[in-house]
This record gives structure tokens, sequence and C-alpha cells, in this order.
């Protein structure tokens, strides 16, 4: 059988060097991104200009290399919280039980059964709106999902032998989770940490299309979007095409990631 792990970690490397190029160029094309040249507008896709300009005369493929920077920075953010977040409430549920296994269970379900968008809009607008605003919108309604996987683990995981075994040796709580449920909790958690990037991503674009993310001065994703929506009737496809594709490439790539990333820490495929 072909040993699919080399490829796959050959695969994993080159989509994570991708998308920090693009993390990277992004930040560094920040302040060209807002300049305006009324000499230039309007200009279709051209060997100098990749992705046209605006009418305003802005270069658009440093105004999408920008908004992706932000928008990935972003995701990385809100995952991270939320996989935080989902960490501590499933080990929590899953370890104490009672009335706290009753609490974020209820929690969990209280979070999935609202609309996410509407949640993610009603978070944003109680924080103020804005960067942080969105960022804390996604960031509080993006962890049930985890958080009830890695319930289930450490459900699973108390009954192991060994566990029972160094429980009833003394071993002190802390130590347990920090030496044997943490490093059996990390493959699953990493993978669900990479997955919930592309969510996070397309849910801050989805706010700021919607004019509760961003500000409409800030070179966004969402912002693009929204903006070229009055100019598609005049012709102006590649205002919002190419930076559209541009999002949907980066959310496959975080998808790419996520499932080769599976399948390298799985040990189903580990003799594949």
């Amino acid at each position: 059988m072909k040993n699919r792990r080399k490829s796959t970690l050959l695969l994993l490397i080159l989509a994570a060097l991708l998308l920090c190029t693009v993390v990277l160029s992004g930040a560094a094309l920040a302040r060209q991104a807002v300049e305006t040249d009324f000499t230039r507008k309007n200009l279709a896709p051209c060997v100098p200009f990749l992705f046209g300009t605006d009418w305003m005369g802005r270069d658009m493929l440093a105004r999408t290399l920008a908004g992706l920077s932000l928008s990935i920075r972003v995701g990385a953010l809100t995952a991270c919280v939320s996989a935080a977040i989902a960490l501590a409430l499933g080990t929590a549920s899953a370890a104490l039980g009672g009335w706290v296994d009753s609490l974020v269970s209820w929690l969990i379900d209280l979070v999935m059964g609202i609309p996410h968008i509407l949640l993610i809009l009603l978070v944003s607008l109680a924080c103020g709106r804005g960067l942080w605003g969105v960022t804390a919108g996604v960031a509080l309604t993006h962890w049930p999902s985890l958080a009830r996987l890695v319930r289930a683990e450490v459900l699973q995981l108390r009954q192991a032998p060994w566990l029972q075994a160094a429980r009833r040796l003394g071993t002190p709580p802390e130590r347990l989770a920090r030496n044997h449920l943490l490093p059996h909790l990390l493959p699953q958690l990493l993978t669900g940490l990479i997955l919930q990037f592309p969510h996070a991503i397309l849910h801050e674009a989805s706010v700021t299309f919607l004019g509760f993310g961003l500000p409409p001065d800030q070179p966004a994703i969402g912002v693009i979007l929204e903006e070229s929506m009055g100019y598609l009737a005049a012709g102006r496809w590649w205002l919002a095409l190419l930076p559209g594709l541009s999002l949907a490439a980066a959310v496959l790539l975080f998808a790419l990631i996520g499932e080769r990333l599976r399948l390298l820490l799985s040990p189903a495929t580990a003799q594949e």
C-alpha cells in the first residue's frame, strides 16, 4: 500500500506556507490597498493590475490580499479563543459532572439553538461593532461543537484502565489532566481548531458584508464585496468575482489543512 503520510505532510506544509504568504503580503500591502489614483480608475484586469482597479483607482489585488490577511488573522484569533473555551467547558463538564455538566450542556444547546449569523450580529453589536466587536461575536459563538466533542472524548478517557489505575495510585487531578488527558485530547483539539478557521473567516466576511462588522474604510473582504455590489450592473465583474474567488480559495485551503491534519494524526491511517 502506498504510504500517504509523506504526501499528506507535504501538502500540509505547502498549504500552510501559501496562507502565511498571503498573510504577510497582505500586511505589507496594507498602505497600498487604500491609496487612490483617479487616473487609473475602473481598469479591468491587466498586467500592471492583475485584479483591476475600482472606482477610486485602488489596486484590487492589494485590497484583496490585505482583506484576506485581516480575515485570516481574525479567524486565527477567534478560532484559538473558541478552542480554549471549548477545552475548558468540555473538560469541566465531563470531569465534574452533576450540575456543571447540566449547565454546560444547557449552554451548548442554547448557543446552537439560535441562528448562527443572528447570534454573531447580536454579540457584535453588544461589544461595540468594529474589529473587536466582530471578533468577539465570532469567538463566542463557535465553541459549542468542539466543546461537545471534547466532553465526549473526556468521558471516554475517564473509563480507560490506565487512567483509573493512575487515579487509584493517588495521582492529583491536575496532574491527571496535564499528563494523561491533555496529550490524548490534543489531536482532536488541534484538528477542531484548524477546521474552525474557515467557518470563522466566512462568518467574519458575512457580518462585515451585512454592514455590522468592520468599518467601510477598512480593506476587508466583506467590505470589498459589499461595495462591489453596486457596480456589477455596470459590467465591472472583477470587483466582486476575483476577491470572492480568493476568499473561497483561502477557505478551501484551511479545510484542506484540517482534513490532512486529521489524516496525519489519526491512528487509523498510521500504516497507510
